[in-house]
Formats: C-alpha cells, sequence, structure tokens
C-alpha cells in the first residue's frame, strides 16, 4: 500500500499536468482576440500551470534510490565546549519544527546532554516520505556566530556542530547482519528518566566487530525495543557505508566532510553583529536568521538540490 501510495503521487500530478493543458489549447482555440475577460483568465491560468510544471520539475531532484525513505540525522556539538553543546541543542530545535511543519513524526533514538546546557550528540528517526531526500541537505559542519549567553563580558564566539543523515532501510534494501558480528551490551539509561527508565538495564548498545560500528538507543523502557531500534540504526548505517563505497561521487562528499572546526563549514548563521544564514556550497542566503531556527529550511534544502543536481 505505501508502494502504491508512493507511485500515486508521482503519477498523479503528471496526469493532472496533462489535463490541464489540454483544457488550455482548448480554451486557446475558442478565445477570440477581443475578449479581454477571456485572455486574462488565459493568463491567469497559464501563469498557474508554469507554477506546476516547475514543481514537477522539481519532484525530478528527488529522483535518488533513497530519496523518499525517512532520515536519521545526528548531530555532535563540535569544539568549544557548553557554546557547542548550546548550538547543538539549537539544531536539534531548529530540525525539530522543520519536520514539524512538515508533518513528520520525530522519534529520539539517543541523546547525551552536555555537561551545562544543551546536548553533546543526539540521533533523531524523522519518518515521512522523501525525509532523507530534504535533509541530506544538512549534512556537513554548521557554524554559528552570536554574543555568548554563557559569556559574562558579552563577546562574540563562533561554535560548531556537525549533521550527518542517513536513509533508514527498510526490507526492501537487504542487509546481512549476523548475531555472530554484534556484540550487545546493555546499560541503565543516563538523563532525565524515571519510571524504570533510570532504574533497569534497558539501553542498549550494539558493536559491529567487523566493521568497527557503534549504536546506542536508550529512549524506549523495554531493553527489546531498544535493541529493535539500534538494530535499525546499525542496518541504515551499514547500507550507506556500503553506497559510499559503491559512489565515487558520495565517497568524494564524505571524504570532503574535515573537522568540526573553522574552514570545514558548509552553512554559517550568524547572529551578531548583523542576522544573515548562508550556504557555502549554493551560495543561498538570507537575512531572516530567526526563521531558518526557527525551522524554515525549505528553500535552503531546494537550493542544495539544484546545485547537487548541476
Amino acid at each position: 500500500m505505501q508502494d502504491l501510495k508512493r507511485l500515486k503521487n508521482q503519477v498523479g500530478p503528471f496526469r493532472a499536468l496533462e489535463s490541464h493543458c489540454l483544457e488550455m489549447v482548448g480554451l486557446l482555440d475558442i478565445t477570440e482576440d477581443s475578449d479581454q475577460a477571456s485572455l486574462k483568465h488565459l493568463e491567469e491560468e497559464t501563469a498557474a500551470l508554469e507554477k506546476k510544471v516547475e514543481l514537477l520539475e522539481f519532484q525530478k531532484l528527488l529522483s535518488g534510490l533513497t530519496d523518499p525513505n525517512s532520515a536519521i540525522l545526528s548531530i555532535n556539538a563540535g569544539a568549544g565546549g557548553t557554546e557547542s553543546c548550546d548550538w547543538a541543542s539549537m539544531l536539534l530545535r531548529m530540525y525539530n519544527r522543520w519536520a514539524d511543519d512538515r508533518g513528520y513524526r520525530v522519534q529520539m533514538v539517543d541523546i547525551l546532554p552536555g555537561e551545562e546546557a544543551g546536548v553533546k550528540n543526539v540521533t533523531l528517526l524523522i519518518e515521512g516520505e522523501f525525509a532523507y531526500g530534504y535533509l541530506k541537505s544538512e549534512n556537513g559542519v554548521h557554524r554559528l556566530v552570536r554574543i555568548s549567553p554563557f559569556d559574562a563580558n558579552k563577546r562574540r564566539h563562533t561554535s560548531f556542530a556537525s549533521v550527518e543523515v542517513i536513509p533508514e532501510v527498510d526490507d526492501d534494501f537487504k542487509i546481512d547482519v549476523k548475531e555472530a558480528d554484534i556484540r550487545v551490551d546493555v546499560f541503565r539509561a543516563g538523563g532525565h528518566g524515571g519510571q524504570g527508565v533510570n532504574t533497569t538495564d534497558s539501553a542498549v548498545r550494539l558493536t559491529h566487530l567487523a566493521s568497527g560500528l557503534v549504536v546506542q538507543c536508550q529512549n524506549e523502557r523495554s531493553q527489546l525495543k531498544n535493541k529493535a531500534t539500534a538494530l535499525k540504526v546499525l542496518k541504515s548505517r551499514l547500507f550507506e557505508r556500503e553506497m559510499k563505497r559503491r559512489s565515487d561521487e558520495q565517497q568524494k562528499s564524505y571524504d570532503e566532510k574535515d573537522a568540526i572546526a573553522w574552514g570545514s563549514q558548509i552553512r554559517s548563521y550568524v547572529l551578531h553583529p548583523y542576522n544573515m544564514v548562508k550556504d557555502h556550497r549554493t551560495d543561498h542566503e538570507t537575512g531572516d536568521a530567526t526563521a531558518v531556527l526557527n525551522g524554515d529550511l525549505d528553500k535552503f534544502m531546494e537550493a542544495f538540490l539544484r546545485w547537487n543536481k548541476s
């Protein structure tokens, strides 16, 4: 049923556009040059048709193998201690707001709070059609410039955080993960909890011995649920690793991701001495930094998809 819905969403707009075009041709044939009202209506319909064509052409940019999938998004604070942890929490809020606006479901997989504020790292599962197709634009280092709320002297600080996005792998992609290749460790969940979360060994850490990949989940009270979620993330990471190995273009993009520090950022968010958010790959920018941090990311994502295609 999911495949049927996805295919209908692809074919339906094309057929509707084709029907609209035929109606326009028929209207054009019967419109007289002197009929100003009909000509005005024809102009309005033409403009509407053009926008639909542009939208359909844009959807071609989301034609990758895993673009329709849900996404697993991880945020890691960079150098800078509390400043960077706070910046990571701001990014967490930004992506949560973006997902809510699109009607996507967000599930917290794992989180490690900062020592004083914010988060050191966090992993989210964002479920919805084409979540990965859009969010893959966020892969890389994000830089923040602002007056620090943690500095009594009100000095300007620069903070960094990295974002990694991989597609969630469903049953259509066969990833062979043998039980013998996985070490399972259980431990008590950290952070805020209660009601059994911090009182039982419910958190699960999986180590894939062959690749060295480590995944953990501590969101649920049930150890079995946490293990199932962690296994899903592990399979997705293994799939993404294989896709990177096969694709030279993706491998090049991955290799270019440097340390979480100055000079390696894909996007800068400047809150002082002026407001600006600029993507350094596409040169797309806006002066409304508040809107972006509130989840208004669509223009940046669209600019990236067009840039990446070109």
